[in-house]
């Protein structure tokens, strides 16, 4: 569908988006950058929201439904730079790839959604499209995508987040755990007279990971998992300790609530209460903020939902058909990891499907790169959902 000039332009934005460096919290250069292609692509609208969020608009000649396509700006770091052969932000070309940092995760996908849009005749669509590249998805699945849907009422909202260009309907989600036990500070000499609050952190570890966690046929079974632990003080310079903190990764599966995860563990706390002599603890959903490139704060609790799609709704069906029309081969899959659906399909029951190039497994890897062929076919592969979706 594409020809060899739109190809060139294609591969020539994603190449521009690599190299401006975008950490969560300083996506600045890569918005401006997208919102000046935008205008230059010919886009009704284009602007960027008080969060930092970039938003472009396609109005189609008649009125109808809301087409929204999502992808995140932001990359995760560079921790080993010695380690790469390829320049994380030369976006170099070798052997029909590009390399760079966020080719895969997600540059790539979020070039394709620009320009494939950009090429679709007005007169064909009835509806809108935007195409919205968000901030700190790396960080806060969903937060500042839904302070876009806050605005605009989507009735479809197309991810463009890595799925070998198969059409996903689903993911788990993730919940992010506290778990506490207080004790009571003593000279380590005389431990006797004071309570450690690890040693009472044992038993708890030991029974959380003996629960018996729900299962999903299509989405896999739900995990936790340890993923850091200290204690205070530290470090401990003869104290007993008077907290230990332990942190647990969740991954959720659908109709799982902030309660119904916590419950279990709760319930593990007052067993514990009346076993050992005094026994504290406490459990809850861990709290992140941070501070977007504008200056806008952005706080949520650490909890989001899985989703699934029925494979018969229009969006999953007249999808996965459009693109196999056109040579695409596709099938039905789901996300291993988080994403942006967590808060449209998740959170707000927007019909939600996953569409981009590359996989899964090449995001946040020493030399990330994208296939320029994956590329290509998910521009098109964006421009025909659109126009059967909206037709």
């Amino acid at each position: 569908m594409l020809i060899e000039k739109q190809k060139q332009e294609l591969v020539g934005i994603c190449q521009e988006l690599i190299r401006r460096p975008s950490l969560s919290g300083e996506e600045d250069k890569v918005a401006k950058f997208i919102k000046k292609t935008m205008n230059e692509l010919g886009y009704d609208e284009a602007w960027i929201d008080e969060y930092g969020n970039v938003i472009g608009k396609i109005e189609g000649k008649e009125k109808g439904k809301i087409l929204i396509f999502e992808g995140h700006m932001d990359t995760v770091p560079v921790t080993n730079p010695e380690d790469w052969k390829h320049d994380p932000f030369g976006a170099e070309i070798e052997n029909g790839k590009i390399y760079g940092r966020g080719a895969s995760d997600m540059k790539g996908a979020l070039s394709a959604m620009i320009y494939g849009t950009s090429l679709i005749p007005r007169e064909k669509i009835k509806g809108d499209i935007y195409v919205v590249g968000v901030v700190m998805e790396e960080i806060f699945e969903g937060i500042a995508f839904g302070k876009v849907l806050d605005k605009i009422p989507a009735d479809y909202v197309v991810l463009g987040e890595s799925t070998e260009l198969n059409i996903n309907i689903g993911q788990r989600g993730r919940a992010e755990i506290i778990v506490k036990t207080k004790g009571k500070p003593a000279h380590s000499s005389n431990p006797q007279v004071g309570v450690n609050a690890v040693y009472n952190m044992i038993p708890l570890i030991e029974g959380i990971r003996k629960l018996s966690l729900p299962s999903h046929e299509f989405l896999g079974d739900a995990i936790i998992e340890l993923t850091d632990i200290i204690s205070k003080p530290y470090p401990g310079a003869s104290v007993v300790p008077y907290e230990c903190r332990v942190t647990f990764d969740r991954r959720l599966i659908v109709g799982e609530t902030e309660e119904s995860v916590l419950k279990p563990i709760k319930d593990l706390i007052e067993d514990l209460k009346g076993k050992i002599p005094k026994f504290e603890a406490e459990v809850e959903i861990a709290t992140g903020e941070a501070m977007t490139y504008t200056g806008k704060q952005i706080k949520a609790k650490r909890f989001f939902p899985a989703w699934l799609l029925e494979k018969e709704h229009e969006l999953a069906k007249k999808s996965l058909d459009a693109v196999n029309n056109i040579g695409i081969p596709a099938k039905f899959s789901k996300y291993s990891f988080c994403t942006d659906g967590s808060q449209s399909a998740g959170v707000r029951g927007i019909p939600t499907i996953g569409y981009g190039p590359s996989k899964e497994s090449l995001a946040h890897v020493t030399d990330e790169y994208i296939e320029i062929e994956q590329l290509i076919k998910a521009a098109e592969g964006y421009i025909v959902i659109a126009s059967t979706l909206l037709h």
